[in-house]
């Protein structure tokens, strides 16, 4: 296959410098632009939209029923079986109008910045929003639903009308977790909640015991990757309606799989974002990536603190979710005695109760902290971190590409072991690539606190052709570090597709009006256009639905012998995940693995529960030495490795007594 010169030499950018700066410059740029354009747009959505009456179907057969109950959350209206109170908090102005179809009701004053209006008969499926003194008319920023997308009014929905046909479900406990990152939208042909539900045996066929779904929040416009939500109790109108996506949780919990959400609670989109227009939701004491940090310590925070908390229960009490991953919390600030991270784990975990729910985070910090167990080995705050430090190892092995912020773990093979036996790579050390030290110490903690990936969203769609590395490596490679770390101790993490071989591609891809679409394509080609061997030509329009269909997978080439291959591969591989490591790690602490090299070769072993998980492994292209271990029961073998000499790209697990 003849590839481009962009394809032989990918161009690669660092999460920060391309999706974060990108939009950071939109926001700054389009905010009030956004904010007073506003309303003509929304009057538009509004002529078209009629008043909603019932609940829609679920399916073409209709849902059991069961009486509704009061919200206890703050924010978004309350239900009741003759009337709706809805709730706005908006400390900026004195006088709010709530807009049922084509009525104008004032609402109450009800002090704290709060205002409020019950309406008889406004039950489930009434369309309704909020016009501030100026004009300007927001949907509710706690809405449930947005049928006519984010400009348009929200809808009141009944969430207590859908009965859960697993209402048991407990979750599973971290030491079982086989996490699949997945993209609603491109998943399958159809890109939405129900039609996930068809796939969800093929995911149990293979060993998957938990979905990890890309942020839902409602987004501008029917495609995006999801970073760009602005209405974060609405889950995205393009997906279906929440009653479908309950649907789907319901349905993987039939099948013992857990569904974690990715939640983004560090910034707003560009496009669709009125808080600002009516309340201190930002915050010139903080900065961020994005501009302004948002409010959570400063004057009128704790309403902004409780809407984001309130969310993160939301999920997880109403919709089932087994746990959050929290985008870039290194990007999350706050001064106040208890952390907003703290307080929304504290009281994630006391909503949970006795179920396992797992909260996650991605912490380009690697601030060890977070993932702090208590005497009974038990996460004091979050669970897990993305440990993107061993993504990198692996990654460089199997590509040897070094440029980036590759270019810190390049050329060291004890950075390797390192990763796989202690957690983070830098640990408090200098880090050139960045200027500055890196890290906490994490050898202390268990290697359930780590979660591991050879692929996922930004290591592939930050790429200028957000191409995967199936395409350009060397199958051979490819098995090698999948056999790694899958096999591994650390939670293993697919990224949708990857099961297979599948090589469509996952590049960026986002649909806001014309002039932030320019922004966009124009920004991401200034980024794109500085790194190696990138050529102009070659990088996807963002903004075009031809870029967003590229990445969605094509289920038709899993009857393909290579596919039905490495679909045997990954399900052998995660089966002994089950057989040989999982019941050892229940029990499994820190400070317990160690490493060695010799040359490229590399030998890591894990203490765990009474026996010793041994790793040897040549992950490069030329023969070599490894260390020897212990001898021990071969459960895994890769390649040929005999008397301390290895092919290229092999290894062997093993488990010892002790």
């Amino acid at each position: 296959m003849t590839l481009s010169s962009a394809a032989r030499n990918p161009a690669f950018a660092g999460f920060f410098e391309i999706f974060y700066g990108v939009f950071h410059a939109i926001s700054v740029a389009c905010t009030a632009w956004l904010l007073f354009s506003a309303t003509a747009k929304r009057e538009a959505v509004w002529k078209r939209a009629g008043n909603l009456s019932g609940v829609r179907e679920l399916t073409s057969q209709s849902l059991p029923q069961k009486a509704s109950s009061v919200s206890e959350f703050l924010f978004g209206p309350v239900l009741s079986p003759s009337q709706t109170r809805f709730r706005f908090w908006s400390p900026h102005h004195e006088a709010i109008r709530l807009k049922i179809g084509e009525e104008m009701l004032d609402m109450t004053r009800a002090g704290d910045g709060w205002h409020e209006r019950a309406v008889e008969g406004a039950g489930a499926g009434t369309k309704y929003a909020f016009v501030l003194p100026d004009g300007l008319t927001v949907p509710d920023p706690a809405s449930r639903h947005q049928p006519d997308d984010v400009h348009g009014p929200s809808e009141v929905i009944d969430l207590e009308t859908y009965v859960w046909r697993h209402p048991d479900w407990r979750g599973r406990p971290i030491e079982e977790l086989v996490i699949y990152e997945m993209h609603i939208g491109a998943f399958t042909p159809e890109g939405t909640f129900l039609a996930a539900i068809d796939r969800l045996d093929h995911l149990a066929d293979l060993g998957v015991t938990a979905l990890q779904i890309m942020p839902i929040s409602d987004f501008p416009g029917t495609y995006g990757w999801g970073y760009d939500g602005v209405l974060p109790y609405a889950p995205e109108s393009s997906y279906g309606r929440p009653e479908h996506l309950m649907a789907l949780i319901d349905a993987a919990h039939g099948r013992g799989i857990c569904v974690l959400l990715d939640v983004v609670y560090n910034h707003f989109g560009p496009d669709g974002n009125y808080l600002p227009a009516y309340a201190p939701i930002f915050t010139e004491h903080h900065k961020t990536p994005w501009g302004s940090g948002i409010n959570y310590d400063g004057e009128a925070s704790r309403p902004v603190r409780e809407f984001v908390i309130e969310n993160a229960i939301y999920w997880v009490r109403n919709f089932r979710f087994d746990g959050l991953r929290l985008d870039a919390v290194h990007a999350i600030k706050d001064d106040t005695r208890e952390h907003l991270l703290h307080e929304l784990a504290r009281r994630v975990r006391a909503e949970a109760g006795d179920r396992h729910v797992h909260l996650i985070v991605e912490n380009e910090d690697n601030n060890s902290d977070l993932l702090r167990r208590n005497a009974q080995g038990k996460p004091v705050h979050f669970s897990a971190q993305w440990n993107d430090d061993i993504h990198h190892v692996l990654h460089i092995a199997a590509t040897g590409e070094d440029f980036g912020y590759y270019q810190d773990y390049a050329g060291d093979p004890a950075k390797l072991g390192r990763a796989l036996a202690e957690g983070f790579v830098f640990q408090g050390e200098h880090m050139p690539y960045r200027g500055e030290a890196r890290g906490m110490p994490s050898r202390h903690l268990p290697p359930t606190a780590f979660i591991s990936f050879i692929q996922n969203h930004d290591q592939i769609g930050n790429r200028a052709l957000g191409d995967r590395m199936i395409v350009s490596q060397p199958l051979e490679a490819m098995k090698a570090v999948a056999a790694v770390y899958l096999l591994a101790p650390q939670l293993p993490m697919l990224f949708m597709g990857e099961e297979w071989g599948a090589r469509e591609p996952f590049p960026f891809f986002c649909d806001f009006d014309e002039e932030l679409n320019e922004k966009v394509r124009k920004g991401r080609r200034e980024e794109m256009s500085r790194l190696p061997g990138f050529d102009a030509d070659d990088l996807p329009d963002p903004t075009a639905r031809k870029t967003f269909e590229s990445a969605k997978l094509d289920w038709a080439k899993l009857s393909a012998p290579e596919a039905e291959e490495s679909l045997s591969f990954y399900r052998t591989l995660i089966g002994l995940r089950r057989q040989h490591i999982v019941p050892l790690l229940a029990a499994s602490a820190g400070g317990v693995a160690r490493f060695e090299r010799e040359g490229d070769g590399l030998l890591v072993e894990w203490g765990l529960g009474g026996k010793r998980l041994q790793l040897q492994a040549n992950l490069t292209a030329r023969a070599c030495r490894v260390p020897l271990p212990a001898s021990g029961e071969v459960i895994y073998r890769l390649g040929h490795i005999d008397a301390g000499e290895a092919a290229p790209w092999s290894l062997v697990w093993s488990l010892a007594d002790g």
